[in-house]
C-alpha cells in the first residue's frame, strides 16, 4: 500500500493487522500519544496472541490536544520516521491576557495581563510576524530530553531546563475567529513546531500573555482527521476481528 493510499483502513482486517498496519486515530482529550499506543498494543497483542507486538507513533501530541495520531503496527513501525518529517496542520484557540507554566490548560495560571490595548491592526501585525522560517523555544514542559532528563519531569519539579531556541516553519497562519479574549486559528506549519509556544509568543507580540486553550491536529501531510479512527470504535473493532 502507497503512503498516499492509507486512510483509515476502515474496515479493518485480521490479516491488516498480522502483515502490519498504519491506523489514522483521534486521540482523545487527556490521553498521552504513549497511553493510546499502549491501548492498541494491548488489544492487538490479545487479538493476535502474540507476547510482543511493535507499536509506535508518528509525532507526539501532548495531552490537552486532541486530533489526527498517526500509529503503525508490526513492520509498518518502519514508516514511522517519514511520517513525522511531514507537515502538520492545527486549528484551535488561544485566551490572550494570561499565561501558564505550561503555555496550555495543563498547568493554572500564573500571570495575568490587561487587554484593552489590543487592536484588529495589533493582532494582524503580530500574526504576519509568524509566517516564514521562526526561531523557537519550546516549551519547558515538552518531552525534549537534556542531559537524560525530561524537561517536563524538571518543570513538574520546579527546576526548569533552559531549552535552546530551533528553527521552525511557519508557513499558514490564520486568525479565523476574534472573540477577546479568545482567538481562533488555523495554522499549517513544520515537523518540530510546538503551537503552545507559538501561542505564548503570539501573546508577547501583542503585550498581552497567552496561552493555549484548545489544539486539534487536523492533518499531517497528506493524511487528514476526517478519516481517523474513534479510539474507543477501533479497540471494538479489533477485538471482533476474526
Amino acid at each position: 500500500m502507497q503512503e498516499t493510499e492509507i486512510e483509515s483502513l476502515i474496515p479493518l482486517t485480521y490479516e491488516d493487522l498480522v502483515d502490519g498496519c498504519t491506523l489514522l486515530v483521534d486521540k482523545p482529550l487527556d490521553w498521552t500519544s504513549f497511553d493510546v499506543c499502549q491501548k492498541i498494543r494491548s488489544v492487538a497483542k490479545y487479538k493476535l496472541g502474540l507476547d510482543k507486538l511493535k507499536v509506535g507513533h508518528a509525532g507526539t501530541l501532548d495531552p490537552r490536544a486532541t486530533g489526527l495520531l498517526i500509529i503503525c503496527l508490526g513492520k509498518h513501525t518502519k514508516r514511522l520516521s517519514a511520517f513525522q518529517n511531514y507537515n502538520k496542520e492545527y486549528t484551535g484557540s488561544v485566551f490572550l491576557g494570561a499565561t501558564t507554566p505550561s503555555y496550555d490548560t495543563e498547568t493554572k495560571v500564573d500571570r495575568v495581563y490587561p487587554i484593552d490595548h489590543i487592536s484588529p491592526e495589533m493582532l494582524e501585525s503580530a500574526r504576519q510576524q509568524f509566517i516564514g522560517p521562526v526561531d523557537q523555544i519550546p516549551p519547558a514542559y515538552s518531552a525534549i530530553k537534556k542531559d537524560g532528563v525530561r524537561a517536563y519531569q524538571a518543570a513538574r519539579k520546579g527546576e526548569p531546563l533552559a531549552l535552546k531556541s530551533r528553527l521552525i516553519t511557519i508557513l499558514e497562519f490564520e486568525l479565523t475567529q476574534i472573540n477577546l479574549p479568545v482567538i481562533d486559528f488555523r495554522v499549517a506549519c513544520s515537523k518540530g513546531t510546538y503551537i503552545r509556544s507559538l501561542a505564548f509568543d503570539f501573546g508577547r507580540a501583542v503585550n498581552a500573555g497567552a496561552y493555549l486553550k484548545s489544539l486539534i491536529r487536523t492533518r499531517v501531510g497528506p493524511f487528514k482527521l476526517e478519516n481517523a479512527w474513534n479510539l474507543e470504535n477501533l479497540v471494538a473493532a479489533i477485538d471482533n476481528l476474526s
